[in-house]
């Protein structure tokens, strides 16, 4: 058999094993939260929007909940504002939330949505003050320092309610809804909400069928660090424990939080992947291997 007909032949071996996935797949809901180097590497934005563009071509509808801390923190520095972290959360007085939503809004959106377009997709930038997408309140004083003491959050939401009508309106129509992660109060007052949190509430209004976390590493591992103690599946309970003995840490734990709480109201599968790797999604969504750790 001609070499180029063996490679023909493995393209349609990858094919035939993605189909049963695509059955099972077509016409439910996924959301992705993206972030990461993904978010700043050229190859990487081009990959996860062919993987976005893929999805929805094959009738799955995927919607994308995105933050942008490394851009807001870079725009503060060129204005000369420090920033300022408590328990993994940025301290957001009122101006760091209008500098927050104009990097997020204004500017991070429509890049996401201007390169899904550029892949051969119908993107529509949205917030969570758009249509009361995002309904949130302030977050209670967080804890710093050795004297624990309280330290007001400022603009930093919690979110109290989702109303999905807008996405659902969007998905019908063949668009794919990018979602920056700023709420808004029954104030009216902008919120800066943590885009894992957000990506979650989202899922679990929508019932989705998967939630997926880009995220810089692997996935969850039992040896932090360590790729060779990579966990590819992990159920709720397990999750909590490895949270309240220290296993998991740091930024990882929102994202641990964030499915576990998807996952208690109704949606299916919760997947943390590494979105430095190139077409991440495919290989976890389509392959019976998959990549990453899978919270159930």
């Amino acid at each position: 058999m001609k070499k180029g007909v063996e490679s023909l032949i493995a393209k349609a071996e990858i094919l035939i094993e993605a189909l049963p996935y695509i059955r099972t797949f077509a016409g439910k809901t996924f959301v992705i939260k993206y972030g990461g180097k993904a978010m700043i590497s050229e190859d990487l934005k081009s990959s996860v929007a062919q993987d976005i563009v893929l999805l929805k071509y094959i009738g799955i509808n995927p919607i994308i909940v995105h933050g942008g801390g490394k851009e807001i923190t870079q725009l503060m520095d060129k204005l000369g504002k420090k920033a300022q972290f408590v328990g993994g959360l940025r301290v957001t007085d009122r101006e760091t939330m209008e500098i927050a939503e104009m990097v997020l809004v204004g500017k991070v959106n429509k890049e996401i949505v201007n390169l899904i377009n550029r892949h051969g997709g119908l993107a529509v930038g949205l917030s969570g003050k758009d249509s009361n997408l995002l309904v949130a309140k302030k977050k209670s004083p967080a804890t710093s320092g050795a004297d624990s003491s309280a330290v007001d959050l400022g603009f930093v939401g919690d979110i109290e309610e989702v109303n999905p009508a807008v996405i659902s309106t969007l998905c019908r129509s063949g668009y794919v809804p990018v979602i920056s992660s700023i709420g808004v109060s029954r104030e009216g007052e902008g919120l800066n909400i943590n885009a894992d949190h957000a990506a979650g509430a989202v899922a679990a209004a929508l019932k989705a069928e998967k939630l997926i976390l880009l995220t810089d590493v692997e996935g969850i591992m039992s040896s932090e660090g360590d790729v060779s103690t990579l966990i590819s599946s992990l159920d709720r309970q397990k999750a909590e424990e490895m949270i309240g003995c220290g296993e998991i840490s740091a930024g990882m734990i929102p994202k641990v939080r964030s499915c576990t709480a998807a996952l208690s109201e109704g949606v299916s599968r919760t997947h943390i992947i590494d979105g430095r790797l190139s077409h991440s999604m495919l290989l976890e969504i389509f392959t019976d291997r998959g990549i990453g750790t899978m919270v159930v």
